[in-house]
């Protein structure tokens, strides 16, 4: 409207070629004046742009085409030609009537079906909407009450918003085979009828269009629960459901309109929660798609790995709403925890000696009250309870990767490489009421553990589960936290006496000492309590170090050639000469100085 160029011709005609017709020139903020000439000849029953230009201007709607992409008795002598050999005809028109002025090639996005490749053409057609402005205004109102949606993440819930403000009247009629069939009926004098049941009287026509998938879509949440009669009792016991899981590429297409159809319909909404999950791409973090041949079966995963380790994947490494990245990498990596889930069972169960879930619990009990077991017992006790907190603090969050870390770090750190492996300084001893009291822990917390990832992994841990109990672990009663079971003591020592051997085995690694070989150990504290508490459990830490020679006090003097290391309230000396031969140790340094030195020349 304000380029000065075309300023006295608005309101004027030109003639269109060919035609011979005249067509207005208008001003419109849709041409861009630093795009070619900054005029742009539109035609409103062709492109959805040009559709609003002639709805702000009014402006006939030519429609040239019929349903098969030939062209219809508006084009003149073109009709009944394709649409591509159409456009031909048109340009050798042109160059033939001199009104040709000259050929440019532009390069412009055209759209094409996804599935045949064919070129799609706008095409103005009657079909049925559905106003959305009141509909979209209760959704909105929905999200300001104490009631609404909860979106997983919160940030969705914006998504969801933006939508509902700046929604269209929603096209409803599909021109496909399948689909629930448009109600409503037609004669041959032009009437119309639409209702549940087809009209009585002959001569009616069902129209062939069906709504559009999206819109039967969302009739599900309560359609299927025995709607419209809402004193079913189906529709009382689930309408409205917990929580609706889905990707966010459909936020708009389905969530929206399940929740603006329900509150219609029901006066409810559909659901308390949506989680938004992301899309599983493939390694480079492309979209998977048959042009790209990036697409991956899962039941090719299943058969390799087995679809637990297919569930763990896609639940401990997703967050809400992000996007994951599939690789066999990290299927491996879930393929081996469920194996090491595997071999630690094996190793509780081959120690049962026929221990009951029963006994076993109520042994636990005894540990708790500390008429029975020991410190470690105790710690992996307090661990368990503390983990069932987190897991399921997070699971109730949606947050399925954090709560999976949670039980990896609890079930293969702590529960598999520490606690199993105490275990076995009580069950290869000659007690037989320690033993029992250790088997009683592992079977417990095992037991506790497969509740704990049977939502994430149902099948290994329904399998395990059988082998100590009765029943299906469906059935069985998840985890809660239990306060009898913190021991703030138990978990602190234990935590010292493991920083205490990761120190020392470090230092063997350091510089290249086997853990077979015996070495002198120092350990001294000031605080009485963390001294006392390692003399106690000396034996755990022989079993672990492998000291040739062991000495924990309070006035040790620190050795003049020894490796040191200095952990909370302790500090730890291993004398070099149980270490290493120094000059062995020295040649090996200066071979690899030389190496990095010609690796720098």
């Amino acid at each position: 409207p304000e380029d000065p160029r075309y300023k006295d011709l608005i309101g004027k005609n030109v003639i269109l070629p060919i035609a011979n017709k005249l067509i207005p020139i208008v001003a419109d903020e849709h041409a861009d004046p630093e795009f070619g000439t900054g005029v742009v000849k539109i035609t409103p029953a062709h492109d959805p742009n040009d559709f609003l230009v002639g709805q702000r201007h009014n402006l006939p709607q030519v429609n040239v085409m019929n349903d098969d992409g030939t062209m219809n008795d508006l084009a003149f002598e073109f009709a009944g030609m394709d649409r591509f050999e159409a456009r031909k005809a048109v340009v050798a028109k042109l160059e033939e009537i001199g009104a040709l002025v000259k050929i440019e090639k532009r390069v412009h996005s055209v759209g094409h079906s996804e599935r045949t490749g064919v070129v799609v053409e706008p095409r103005l057609s009657t079909q049925w909407f559905v106003k959305m402005d009141q509909l979209a205004k209760n959704a909105i109102a929905n999200q300001d009450t104490d009631d609404k949606v909860e979106f997983y993440p919160p940030r969705f819930n914006d998504t969801f918003l933006q939508w509902m403000e700046n929604v269209h009247d929603w096209v409803i009629s599909r021109q496909l085979w399948w689909g629930h069939q448009i109600p409503a009926w037609y004669n041959a004098e032009g009437e119309m009828y639409v209702g549940e049941e087809a009209p009585e009287g002959d001569g009616w026509t069902q129209d062939e269009d069906v709504l559009d998938t999206w819109f039967s879509s969302a009739l599900w949440p309560f359609s299927t629960m025995g709607w419209p009669d809402v004193d079913s009792a189906d529709f009382k016991r689930y309408f409205p459901t917990s929580t609706l899981v889905t990707g966010y590429d459909i936020i708009f297409f389905w969530v929206s309109r399940m929740i603006f159809q329900s509150l219609e319909f029901t006066g409810r909404q559909p659901f308390q929660n949506v989680l938004i999950h992301g899309l599983i791409r493939d390694e480079q973090g492309r979209k998977m798609s048959k042009s790209l041949g990036n697409g991956i079966d899962p039941m090719d995963v299943i058969e390799k790995y087995g679809a637990d380790a297919l569930r763990w994947f896609l639940s401990n490494g997703s967050a809400p709403g992000q996007d994951v990245r599939f690789s066999y990498e990290k299927m491996d990596a879930s393929w081996n925890f469920i194996n090491k889930i595997w071999n630690i069972s094996r190793y509780i169960l081959m120690n049962n000696e026929g221990l009951t879930l029963e006994q076993a619990t109520a042994n636990v009990e005894k540990v708790i009250n500390k008429e029975a077991g020991n410190v470690t017992d105790r710690w992996i006790l307090h661990n368990l309870n503390e983990t069932i907190g987190k897991a399921t603090a997070n699971f109730d969050k949606f947050e399925f990767g954090v709560a999976g870390h949670i039980l990896y770090n609890f079930i293969w750190d702590e529960f598999a490489d520490w606690y199993v492996e105490l275990t076995k300084e009580v069950l290869y001893s000659d007690n037989e009421e320690e033993k029992v009291i250790t088997r009683s822990v592992l079977l417990y917390t095992l037991d506790k553990i497969l509740r704990l990832l049977h939502p994430i992994m149902p099948f290994v841990t329904e399998e395990i589960f059988g082998q100590i109990s009765e029943g299906s672990i469906v059935t069985a009663a998840y985890p809660t936290v239990n306060p009898d079971f913190e021991d703030l003591a138990a978990h602190t020592g234990v935590e010292s006496l493991k920083d205490l051997i990761r120190a020392v085995r470090n230092a063997r690694a350091e510089v290249n000492v086997a853990p077979s070989k015996p070495i002198t150990i120092l350990v001294k504290t000031s605080d009485s309590d963390l001294e006392a508490f390692f003399n106690s459990n000396v034996n755990y830490i022989k079993r672990f170090t492998n000291p040739e020679h062991l000495e924990i006090a309070s006035t040790i003097p620190a050795p003049e050639l020894a490796m040191s290391s200095v952990i909370t309230g302790a500090e730890i000396y291993l004398p070099l000469a149980d270490l290493l031969n120094v000059e062995e140790e020295l040649a090996r340094l200066d071979k690899e100085l030389a190496k990095w030195q010609k690796e720098l020349d």
